[in-house]
């Protein structure tokens, strides 16, 4: 399952899925260095990022908010 970091809260990561549940998940089980926006999956007990997913969805936010100020 795919999660994106909305935010963090003091130990957690803030998730939504991809159905639009939010979910705690405990930083120290996402694997690297996580950021708002990465988008993380679970694999097994532990989260890693996913950089080819996360840059995907860093694009189509930008073209979003091109279009809207265009």
């Amino acid at each position: 399952m795919k999660f994106i970091i909305d935010r963090f809260e003091g130990s957690f990561a803030v998730c939504e899925d991809e159905e639009g549940s939010m979910h705690n998940i405990e930083k120290n089980l996402i694997i690297g260095n996580p950021k708002e926006g990465d988008i993380i999956e679970k694999q097994g007990d532990i989260y890693n990022i996913n950089p080819e997913e996360t840059e995907k969805r860093k694009k189509e936010v930008e073209e979003l908010m091109k279009d809207m100020w265009s």
